[in-house]
Formats: structure tokens, sequence, C-alpha cells
């Protein structure tokens, strides 16, 4: 399954305590739960460019499966992580500071 597309943000599951995680600070993280982002990702193999825009902040991130890479945060830092696949439709990264995240392609959608 590839993972080339354009997906909109319908859902988020545990935002506020994942951006704490990730050291936003309150208000920022309530300005931004009702934002709806884009992602657009192009695969190529274990190579991925994933760009997500939410309001007017783009970010980019680039990675391959299983090396350790930077990816830039909402917060607008960086932050060492490494992707994993798991299956052949579930994405898992997990950072330098032990906060994972999870993303799931379930035919047209991701979650």
């Amino acid at each position: 399954m590839s993972f080339n597309g354009k997906y909109e943000l319908q859902s988020q599951e545990n935002f506020e305590a994942f951006m704490k995680a990730l050291g936003l600070p309150d208000e920022q993280i309530q300005k931004g739960k009702d934002i709806k982002s884009v992602s657009e990702i192009v695969q190529d193999g274990k190579k991925f460019k994933l760009t997500v825009t939410t309001g007017s902040k783009v970010m980019v991130s680039e990675f391959t499966i299983g090396e350790e890479t930077e990816i830039e945060m909402v917060t607008g830092g960086k932050v060492k992580a490494v992707v994993q696949m798991e299956g052949d439709n579930k994405l898992v990264a997990t950072t330098e500071k032990g906060v994972k995240s999870v993303t799931v392609l379930n035919g047209d959608t991701l979650t």
C-alpha cells in the first residue's frame, strides 16, 4: 500500500496530551486544537516527504524508514526521531524524548 496522497485532518486522538509532551504551552494548544490541517505524503519506497499545512504554517519533513532523522515540530523546533513501518499501512515515529506518534492509512483516510 502506498501512502502517496493528500489527506485532510478529520479528527485527532490525545491531541492535548501529545502537544504537552512536545512542550507546547496551554495557550498555543488551545489555539491549535480546532485548526484542520492537510497532510501531503510523497512516498518513494522507504523514503517519505511529509508536508503538513496548518493555516498559514507549512512544515516539511523527510525521512527514510528505520533511519534517524530530524522532524520539524509544531513548535518550530526540530526533534530527532526514527520512523518504522508496521505492516503496509502504519507508520510509528518515536522521538528522542520518547514521544510516539502512530499514523494509520485506511483506504483514503489517514488517522
